[in-house]
């Protein structure tokens, strides 16, 4: 709301009120108050919580600590939301398509993952919301998210051209004049990283461009579920899927601006997307956010973020990741989410195979997700293919650990850019 007072005031000379055009004072602007509200008001919600013995219900894995933390407030995703949500409303631009979306998708998770948490809480139920009402909630939002893209006409890009020069070592990028609706994203390691969702669909003839957005749309659809349910599972040990979450916002947060800017998109010859610069604003208040939980969440944890976080946390970033054209980015940038949603599909599939084959169950890891693998000390009855470390790290550890290498993936995922 204050982007419209400052407007109104611009209009009227008023000093400073130029300051909410920057998107870079926006931000700014952004993080600070989602930093303050989460670290100030998350204190109120936790004694809140504390009061309505919201805690959280932990099944004994025989890990070491694990039942200290029997009764931890739970459901602390609500700060995340919150401080998320107020920043974007006060200093954003609620009529950018792009701004819209990502509000509304943050909303969409959030009930989905408090409705989890609630059932979780208030009805003693462990097992939460049904999986299958989870999955129809999130290919839910990717049907919006899909079909808002494919009929809004806010939401376009521009095609980079290369032009050759005299110099063979050096090509000039401009773009089209004109803005195009396509369902292109960007692929790394090609020369020309822009790739159309159409060329698969080509043998439809002079339906391939109907049919390619029908391929964008399932793309939307799996790649939502799929990193929402990957930070959900990752969110397992104090601060691992929070301190993850913000070093993968950073990077999207730089992507969004570098795409959003015709000069910066032009030095990466990477396409231009008119209007999602605002989309930094949003991210900015999501890192703001999670560092301030942070705060509260990291070891050992005050509060728990529980399904209303993780679920809006992957959530948010899928759909992020698609506005800004990068999805196919996610798998090796979000690899951490992704490795811990196969880990557990491998250990049972695994688990099942062996079962059938030798009328015993075996294991690919000592314990699934991956981060309790590590966790764990060596399994001594049974068989176990990977059953080292011989004893656990520590919780911390394990946490600094899966963070030094979400910096590398964000590192490898920028190289990627420049690499053709």
């Amino acid at each position: 709301m204050l982007y419209y007072l400052f407007q109104y005031l611009e209009s009227l000379n008023f000093p400073g009120a130029r300051l909410m055009d920057y998107i870079t004072f926006r931000s700014g602007a952004a993080f600070v108050l989602a930093l303050f509200i989460a670290i100030v008001f998350g204190k109120r919600i936790i004694e809140r919580l504390q009061m309505m013995q919201v805690g959280e219900i932990i099944r004994d894995l025989g890990l070491d600590g694990q039942m200290k933390k029997t009764g931890t407030p739970t459901m602390g995703g609500v700060i995340i939301i919150l401080s998320i949500l107020v920043p974007c409303l006060l200093v954003g631009n609620l009529s950018n398509v792009y701004m819209a979306l990502m509000l509304v998708s943050t909303v969409w998770l959030g009930t989905l993952g408090f409705l989890d948490d609630y059932i979780k809480v208030a009805r003693h139920d462990k097992d939460g919301l049904k999986g299958k009402f989870k999955i129809v909630g999130q290919v839910g939002l990717g049907l919006i998210v899909g079909l808002t893209m494919l009929f809004s006409p806010a939401i376009v890009m521009r095609q980079n051209i290369e032009l050759p020069t005299n110099d063979p070592d050096e090509t000039v990028v401009v773009y089209s004049g004109v803005d195009e609706k396509a369902p292109q994203t960007t692929i790394p390691f090609v020369k020309n990283n822009n790739f159309e969702y159409s060329d698969l669909t080509q043998w439809m003839g002079k339906y391939a461009t109907t049919g390619g957005w029908i391929l964008f749309v399932l793309v939307v659809i799996f790649v939502v579920t799929a990193t929402s349910n990957g930070a959900n599972l990752t969110d397992g040990l104090d601060g691992l899927a929070t301190g993850t979450s913000a070093i993968i916002g950073i990077a999207l947060a730089i992507m969004a601006y570098l795409g959003g800017n015709i000069i910066y998109s032009s030095y990466l010859n990477i396409m231009y997307i008119p209007g999602s610069e605002e989309l930094v604003v949003y991210m900015a208040a999501f890192i703001g956010a999670l560092i301030g939980f942070l705060w509260y969440n990291a070891y050992p944890a005050q509060v728990f973020m529980g399904d209303t976080g993780s679920l809006t946390l992957g959530g948010i970033i899928a759909v992020f990741a698609i506005l800004i054209r990068k999805e196919l980015l996610l798998p090796v940038l979000c690899a951490i989410f992704f490795i811990e949603d196969l880990s557990v599909i491998i250990q049972v599939a695994y688990f099942k195979a062996t079962k059938k084959k030798y009328g015993e169950g075996r294991r690919v890891f000592k314990m699934t997700p991956l981060h309790h693998h590590y966790q764990k000390d060596a399994v001594k009855e049974g068989f176990v293919l990977f059953n080292t470390p011989k004893h656990g790290i520590p919780e911390p550890k394990i946490v600094t650990r899966f963070w030094i290498i979400g910096i590398l993936l964000a590192t490898i995922t920028f190289v990627t850019l420049k690499i053709r």
